[in-house]
């Protein structure tokens, strides 16, 4: 099983992403065992210097939970948001995208809901217009694996099929039933 480092607390110079967020959700960001919750939400601005936020909120949302677990959340919706930012016009200017989590008995549920296709044209020939599982060698692809990743070790996932405002998905069981983890 691979080693884990874990999930890095906001740095002080990306302690002023945290300046928009209301001191009532603070405790979405501080890496402790939230309160009890069903849903947990939160909008995010479309800037990848945002990306620290997003994987204090995941990794907050699952802090209750074991090292390996936290540890797939926080990887597997950081490359949900990864692509909403990269894939959707949720990455242009003034967009947003949306993070929710659902903690139900037997896991945790995200939803990554984006702005659907980009008006720019992306590198490489557009964006994404549905969650497709890639195939070949693409675990060990430097770039392009997100939804492999999830494929692979996420229990259950899949998305809305709508290109206009998508929503892309994955359930992680608590005892990661499902998942290719332990095995990888």
């Amino acid at each position: 099983m691979p080693t884990l480092v874990p999930v890095p607390a906001l740095a002080e110079d990306t302690q002023s992403v945290l300046a928009g967020v209301p001191d009532e959700y603070r405790h979405y960001f501080n890496h402790r065992p939230p309160v009890p919750y069903t849903k947990r939400h939160w909008e995010f601005p479309g800037q990848a210097r945002n990306m620290p936020l997003v994987r204090a909120f995941l990794d907050t949302c699952a802090a209750s939970r074991e090292g390996d677990y936290r540890y797939l959340f926080t990887l597997l919706g950081t490359e949900l948001a990864t692509n909403a930012l990269r894939h959707s016009r949720s990455g242009e200017e003034g967009q947003t995208f949306v993070l929710k989590v659902t903690r139900a008995a037997n896991g945790l549920t995200l939803v990554c809901r984006d702005n659907g296709r980009p008006t720019r044209s992306l590198p490489g020939g557009g964006g994404l217009l549905s969650a497709e599982v890639p195939t070949g060698d693409r675990l060990t692809a430097e770039s392009g694996r997100g939804l492999a990743l999830v494929d692979s070790f996420a229990t259950t996932w899949g998305d809305n099929g709508h290109p206009s405002i998508r929503k892309v998905w994955f359930h992680l069981a608590y005892d990661m039933t499902g998942s290719s983890w332990p095995a990888a």
